[in-house]
């Protein structure tokens, strides 16, 4: 992954996610997938821009699939927000930076 965009599995998601001690983004997506693609810079630049405040990362569907399933990921790009361990937001598609802003802002995240 990019910069300072994590990798998260399924062997990892309790530790770094669900068990985090600032605010999560994760963007379920996959390689073939092209809205996907075209999302990955807006999350890169997300990922510098909160870097120390929020961790910003991504999960490929394609190898893991237990957590989206479990999350019920239907169609990808998802990005979920979770905050102590909980899911406090959601966006589906291709969507402008200022709506992630504005869920990270809710989130009490500036």
């Amino acid at each position: 992954m990019a910069g300072n965009v994590q990798e998260f599995t399924d062997a990892t998601w309790q530790s770094e996610v669900l068990d985090s001690d600032v605010p999560v983004v994760v963007d379920f997506w996959a390689p073939w997938c092209g809205p996907c693609r075209m999302l990955a810079p807006t999350i890169e630049k997300l990922a510098n821009e909160y870097s120390g405040r929020v961790k910003i990362g991504k999960m490929d569907t394609d190898q893991n699939n237990n957590t989206p399933s479990s999350l019920g990921i239907s169609s990808i790009p998802t990005v979920v927000f979770f905050q102590g361990g909980k899911e406090v937001g959601r966006l589906v598609g291709v969507n402008p930076e200022a709506k992630f802003k504005a869920t990270l802002a809710e989130m009490g995240v500036s």
